[in-house]
């Protein structure tokens, strides 16, 4: 198993997962802005998910895929602006964006992705 690279251990999990020529990232939310609105915590999560990218060795050019978790969809149209000004243009994802509820109320999105390195 030494071809597995686990990063940023918790109880339950790793933030970062790399194998087999991909990143794996955990759904990421924004820990520092909980309650704030959809473009603020947007925008830090998407930071998360840069920072984690770049400590695996890639970036968000090389996204193959995303999940976005928004446990209401009326913020839907916000969040996209700000992932719309984030994504590389020539070199954006498959996604998914899914309504689901989150583990707190006070985080209005989570982001994972999977990335080639």
């Amino acid at each position: 198993m030494s071809d597995i690279r686990r990063l940023h251990p918790t109880v339950r999990m790793n933030q970062v997962v790399i194998h087999g020529g991909l990143v794996y990232t955990a759904g990421q939310v924004a820990q520092d802005n909980p309650g704030a609105s959809i473009a603020v915590q947007t925008t830090e999560v998407l930071g998360r998910v840069d920072d984690l990218l770049r400590e695996a060795g890639t970036d968000k050019t090389r996204i193959l895929t995303a999940y976005l978790y928004l446990p209401d969809m009326a913020d839907f149209e916000e969040m996209n602006r700000v992932w719309d000004a984030w994504v590389a243009p020539d070199a954006k994802p498959a996604r998914t964006t899914v309504a689901a509820g989150l583990t707190e109320p006070h985080y209005n999105i989570e982001i994972g992705v999977i990335a080639a390195l």
